[in-house]
């Protein structure tokens, strides 16, 4: 997938959808303190292996704050989105997943990795890892998002994987690296 950017700039946000920025206070062993935090939904974030293909499915997408530290702002994720609706976990993951990559899954089949805080230095939002196995079956769409969003589907092998999780030309995400160490532990010979 190939963009095109023009006039990037950054503004200061007053008001936020996703994000509120905070000063929190606070007294620690004595000394009163400050710390710049951002309030931000918690995600969920899935693993997902094509039976048929033996690849993971992962979603390339363009990243604003990523381009504003260089590069392109391409980024190569897991299928994620935010915890914006008061559903069951699983439930958004599935959603996410039809949304994305364009195939149902039913919410009890996912598999439950773990969970963990991202951008713990000025977030710390907790992100929940689930792990899904799709086939051509279940394909209900081509996947790429919703309103707007500009999601490349990719397919990519174990070992195609394990070169991506250190290449440092290729901007990827804590997420998704931590969860192909976990399937490389868990499911490779």
């Amino acid at each position: 997938m190939k963009i095109h950017i023009e006039n990037f700039r950054l503004e200061p946000l007053t008001e936020g959808h996703f994000i509120h920025p905070k000063l929190a206070r606070y007294r620690q062993d004595g000394e009163e303190r400050s710390w710049e935090i951002l309030e931000a939904h918690d995600s969920v974030a899935v693993l997902i292996w094509h039976r048929e293909w033996e690849r993971f499915l992962f979603v390339r997408q363009f990243r604003p704050a990523v381009y504003a530290h260089g590069g392109d702002g391409m980024t190569v994720e897991l299928c994620a989105g935010l915890v914006d609706k008061d559903l069951p976990l699983e439930r958004i993951a599935a959603e996410e997943v039809e949304e994305e990559c364009g195939f149902r899954v039913d919410p009890s089949s996912l598999e439950r990795v773990t969970s963990f805080f991202t951008s713990v230095g000025f977030a710390g939002s907790r992100q929940t890892l689930y792990y899904a196995e799709v086939e051509e079956s279940m394909r209900i769409g081509p996947g790429g998002g919703i309103e707007g969003e500009q999601i490349e589907v990719i397919a990519m092998s174990p070992e195609e994987s394990r070169r991506l999780m250190t290449d440092d030309g290729i901007a990827r995400t804590p997420g998704l690296l931590y969860a192909l160490c976990w399937w490389f532990r868990e499911y490779s010979p």
